[in-house]
């Protein structure tokens, strides 16, 4: 049996990763690539790097599917962009490129150390409003211990 870190570093090498600062120098240019961030819609909505769309990793192969045509989105119509995979910690988004990449979608990237790396580096988040998200909320939001209470149990 494999853990998620031996899951992750055999992803990670196929995965071409970049960290933040490169990023954000991506962004800055001509042709920036597209931002998928691809956590759960609360975790987007409480916080996600501006102009980033949102799906979650449990629907991704869904959406990415080219045969299903009801998912002509901003992600079928960057099949052949650099898309910049993001998630919290660059974990998931290693996941997720390497998911990606099998689909054909050949210059997913992935946003080494994630939003944390992201906040980190003093770049900004905002909320589902568009509002500026403080540095040091997004450092509480980002560093926890998954709770009892994010699972929902049968009885």
């Amino acid at each position: 049996m494999k853990t998620f870190k031996q899951l992750v570093a055999e992803h990670e090498q196929h995965v071409a990763e970049i960290m933040p600062w490169d990023l954000e120098e991506k962004l800055n240019q001509d042709n920036p690539p597209t931002l998928l961030d691809v956590r759960e819609a609360a975790e987007f909505s409480a916080m996600h790097i501006k102009g980033s769309i949102n799906v979650p990793r449990g629907i991704l192969e869904i959406v990415c599917d080219n045969d299903n045509k009801e998912n002509a989105t901003e992600l079928i119509n960057a099949r052949n962009q650099e898309i910049a995979v993001i998630c919290g910690s660059g974990k998931r988004s290693v996941m997720a490129s390497s998911t990606m990449k099998k689909m054909g979608y050949t210059k997913s990237i992935s946003l080494k150390t994630g939003l944390k790396g992201w906040n980190d580096y003093n770049l900004p988040l905002i909320d589902k409003n568009g509002n500026n998200i403080n540095p040091d909320k997004v450092k509480t939001y980002l560093n926890f211990d998954t709770k009892p209470t994010q699972f929902t149990h049968r009885k």
